[in-house]
């Protein structure tokens, strides 16, 4: 089956529920409702064998409603195509189901989402911060977050003083030579 085949069967057997079709570059995004994630991805890989989540990724579309929009990359490794599929997530509701137990490398993604813009996962079993410390009360990937950070009441646990940089592991020296034989690794162990 070609690639061309396997989104012909996607959206024969799901028409519907596609409220928008996008190609660009050879690749096929489908805009699908929110409820009906789990419906089609469940398809998606049962069915069309799109068996390697990539990615999931989320846009904070600041100041439009819907405000986020959730993006699932997948890879039929079978039959070598590609298919997006595009979530748009209200700001009131701002969760949707997980999909961690269809495709296990999910979990890891959906934590960073939530981490980072605030979006929960229903049924997700392990759904914490994954970078920011447990309290945070911030989303930093949300366009109303300041480029330059906002004030914490954590103590500083990493950086109490400041850290000489100079001669350090991984800090190059200036000099003449190309940034190859600068690099740390490629300098030879002083005695």
């Amino acid at each position: 089956m070609t690639g061309e085949e396997l989104l012909a069967s996607l959206n024969k057997a799901f028409g519907e529920k596609i409220q928008n079709k996008t190609e660009f570059r050879g690749e096929t995004a489908f805009t699908i409702s929110a409820s009906d994630l789990r419906e089609i991805a469940q398809f998606c890989r049962d069915e069309l064998s799109f068996d390697y989540l990539i990615d999931i990724t989320s846009i904070d579309n600041f100041g439009e409603e819907p405000r986020f929009e959730i993006v699932y990359h997948l890879y039929s490794m079978p039959h070598g195509a590609h298919l997006r599929l595009k979530l748009r997530i209200p700001e009131d509701v701002g969760a949707v189901d997980t999909v961690s137990d269809i495709w296990p490398t999910a979990n890891w993604h959906e934590r960073e989402i939530y981490d980072m813009m605030g979006i929960k996962f229903n049924g997700h079993p392990d759904l914490r911060r994954i970078l920011m410390w447990d309290g945070y009360p911030y989303f930093p990937l949300r366009k109303e977050f300041p480029l330059e950070g906002l004030p914490s009441e954590m103590p500083d646990v990493a950086f109490t003083k400041i850290t000489q940089m100079e001669g350090g592991p991984f800090v190059t020296r200036p000099g003449t030579a190309t940034s190859k034989d600068r690099e740390p690794r490629a300098r030879p162990p002083e005695l």
